[in-house]
């Protein structure tokens, strides 16, 4: 609950009323007439009709059933046929902020809330990457797609026609962690190069292909992904003659079973041209389609099968550090038994 998560892109906050559900708390995001965001809980203190039904004012929010007014802040500044106004009338603000294309929020306890603790994604909106992104909700644990991203050998398998081959598969990786981090670093040398990075590259011939899967725990997962010609020094440090992207990965726990996820892909070539990006956003939808599928068909074998024990490949150490990263921030909010206990 203590951390800051992805409620939406900025451009979907604006002057109207709209609905999220974050870790089980449903919320109500708008931005005041200065542009600033706003996320209140989406219950109204006298009959907890949600807020995200009522009407914006100025700054505030009337409840659609019996026209209470909730400022930005929570607190109640009108109640109808009535001076008085009961001093308990307020309803929950949660901390928020807006940083690389995203508007955050904390749902957990607002005097930890830093702004400090957001985590630094620069590309979406520096001015030598282009790209964008979208947002789908899927039916799972946000947990099952941080595993499906800690490990990319399922590219050769979900994403065959775009940007897995077999030789990924097969290519070695090392994995580090850190307290809330984990990092899964591959290299595929001196093989053809998948249909979507061919296209991107532009060049006929054998490429050097780099992974570099980032991951701060709760809910962050940035790649460092690209290829360049084979023997051009990529894996040396000289990937100019090839192509570079980071694709950003935020899924954010709606409830425990459903999330929303946040996705992008930025560029540092052909900044210029919008229709590359158009094109990029178009592949990458579907790319993204391919994993919601199975993801979601993994949680409803999941659910059916409550007692069963996985078992864990070499394939699967990154994704094993991140859930210990997420098990240790969860106990630790429990107490300090538990926070023993996932050490």
């Amino acid at each position: 609950m203590n951390a800051w998560y992805v409620a939406a892109w900025d451009a979907e906050v604006g002057r109207s009323l709209l609905p999220r559900t974050i870790c089980n708390r449903k919320m109500v995001l708008y931005r005041r007439q200065d542009g600033t965001p706003v996320a209140l809980e989406d219950a109204c203190w006298h009959r907890l009709v949600p807020l995200s039904i009522g009407t914006l004012q100025g700054d505030e929010v009337r409840c659609g059933y019996h026209g209470l007014v909730f400022g930005p802040n929570g607190r109640c500044t009108h109640m109808p046929s009535q001076e008085t106004i009961n001093p308990s009338a307020c309803v929950r603000a949660f901390p928020v902020a807006q940083r690389h294309r995203f508007v955050w929020v904390w749902p957990g306890d607002a005097a930890l809330a830093d702004p400090a603790l957001i985590p630094d994604l620069p590309w979406p909106d520096h001015p030598d990457w282009a790209g964008d992104g979208s947002m789908t909700e899927v039916k799972a644990d946000y947990r099952l797609v941080i595993d499906n991203l800690m490990d990319l050998t399922h590219e050769t398998f979900v994403h065959s026609s775009s940007i897995g081959n077999e030789a990924l598969a097969e290519a070695p990786f090392d994995a580090y962690h850190g307290e809330r981090t984990a990092r899964v670093e591959r290299w595929v040398l001196d093989e053809e190069a998948p249909p979507f990075w061919a296209g991107q590259l532009g060049k006929p011939g054998k490429t050097d292909r780099w992974q570099v899967i980032n991951f701060l725990a709760p809910s962050v997962i940035y790649l460092e992904v690209g290829v360049a010609p084979a023997g051009s020094g990529a894996p040396e440090g000289d990937r100019s003659q090839g192509v570079d992207m980071r694709v950003l990965h935020l899924p954010t726990p709606s409830t425990d079973k459903t999330c929303y996820y946040f996705w992008a892909h930025l560029r540092n070539y052909n900044i210029g041209d919008q229709a590359h990006t158009r094109r990029v956003l178009d592949a990458g939808g579907g790319i993204m389609l391919e994993d919601e599928t199975v993801i979601e068909a993994q949680q409803r074998a999941i659910d059916e099968h409550p007692d069963h024990v996985f078992y864990n490949l070499n394939i699967d150490a990154g994704s094993m550090w991140a859930r210990r990263a997420i098990d240790r921030m969860i106990a630790a909010e429990n107490g300090p038994v538990l926070a023993e206990a996932a050490e």
